[in-house]
């Protein structure tokens, strides 16, 4: 579909579906709806501290520059890590390829790269790229529920292992990785080896410290948390140098070289608080919620197959069912 047939296509659709007087939307895996607090706050920011350049010399750079400071800090304090290790993207994909491209930029003599079979294509395709320069992908196997063979990570990663990239949480499936188990296998062979992980579905779902997993590298994304769309962030651990993978005038960070947008990033940053602060609620609720809808859909209707693990090592807002002879375009 090209963007001639778009406002017809997409038109025809519409009218055909109908505007529903009452909406029931479950696609929140893909996007979540924005916090209120979080519209708000951006509106806020765009009446007045999100205005000014955050680089710029001036009372409105000044007061953006502030903002951009205090929504990090806020980040950060979630996360366990300091302001100062995040780098803002416009994107959980951008904050991904900035960790795998970037890595390997200034890679001289580690040249393999370790995924998972199931990982996003934001990561399965900037590693894949990277074999046209020399480098080597290594998937990792995956068993039914998604979880990555640890046995296998163990016996082949080396000392010509560059970084090991897995998402905490499998954004189609929910599975939820042992990543200490994955860092001690990894560390213990080779401190030099970078950790990378994808926490876009992590975040606001599992417990998330940043400082005792001992990751290098992990991306996130605004829209996840039910914050903005446009908006990501990639922690760099401290000691750990990536190569920028765009090139402009420099900004408030050195890896991403562009004006910051400031409104959006209050507003990720209100909705990562918003979902810190009452996590045990949050979370209980959707759990909850989840095994409800679960249970209700394999005991009310045949031949739906639940994709992925069950319990505490499922996100507790996942829910992935096949319906067996069935079109999945037919059910949206």
């Amino acid at each position: 579909m090209t963007y001639s047939d778009l406002p017809k296509s997409i038109s025809e659709l519409i009218e055909s579906h109908g505007i529903p007087e009452r909406e029931v939307y479950l696609d929140h895996e893909n996007s979540g709806l924005i916090f209120p607090e979080a519209l708000k706050a951006m509106e806020n920011a765009y009446k007045w501290s999100g205005r000014g350049h955050p680089s710029i010399s001036h009372l409105m750079g000044w007061m953006s520059y502030q903002a951009l400071y205090e929504a990090t800090e806020n980040i950060a304090s979630a996360i366990n890590c300091s302001p100062n290790e995040i780098v803002y993207t416009h994107s959980g994909t951008e904050a991904n390829n900035l960790a795998i491209t970037g890595s390997a930029l200034l890679s001289q003599s580690r040249r393999k790269i370790f995924v998972s079979r199931i990982e996003h294509l934001s990561v399965i395709f900037p590693a894949e790229r990277l074999e046209k320069y020399g480098f080597k992908v290594i998937k990792i196997p995956v068993n039914s529920e998604g979880f990555i063979d640890l046995d296998f990570l163990s016996k082949n990663i080396d000392r010509e292992t560059l970084l090991v990239s897995v998402a905490a949480v499998n954004h189609e499936i929910g599975t939820v990785q042992d990543m200490k188990a994955m860092r001690d296998i990894v560390k213990d062979r080779d401190e030099n080896i970078l950790i990378h992980i994808d926490a876009c579905d992590a975040l606001g779902r599992i417990p998330l410290d940043l400082r005792s997993l001992g990751v290098d590298l992990a991306s996130f994304s605004g829209h996840k948390v039910y914050g903005p769309k446009g908006v990501g962030a990639l922690y760099v651990k401290e000691d750990v140098k990536l190569e920028p993978i765009i090139h402009g005038q420099l900004s408030t960070q050195r890896l991403w070289p562009s004006v910051e947008n400031v409104p959006g990033i209050i507003g990720f940053s209100k909705a990562v608080e918003i979902l810190h602060k009452n996590f045990r609620e949050y979370t209980s609720r959707m759990t909850d919620l989840r095994e409800r809808l679960i249970n209700g859909i394999l005991e009310e209707v045949d031949y739906a197959i639940l994709n992925g693990p069950s319990g505490n090592k499922r996100s507790p807002d996942n829910v992935n069912i096949s319906f067996l002879y069935c079109e999945g375009e037919a059910l949206t």
